[in-house]
């Protein structure tokens, strides 16, 4: 039973998650024979004040 955790900085769609979702799916179920139904897969959304890279907040990245 695989669970795919994924961090990321809000404002996806739920189109796109939706679609990150299939694909991710896909690819266990082809490459790892993983059974469909037991694959999770959990958004995890951050706001840009609160993930930083470097040392560095994105938020302040962006001035």
């Amino acid at each position: 039973m695989p669970l795919v955790q994924i961090t990321m900085l809000q404002g996806r769609t739920t189109e796109q998650k939706r679609k990150i979702a299939k694909r991710i799916t896909d690819v266990l179920v082809e490459e790892a024979g993983a059974k469909r139904e037991g694959i999770t897969i959990a958004f995890h959304e951050v706001s840009k004040e609160g993930y930083a890279t470097g040392g560095e907040l994105m938020s302040d990245k962006e001035k």
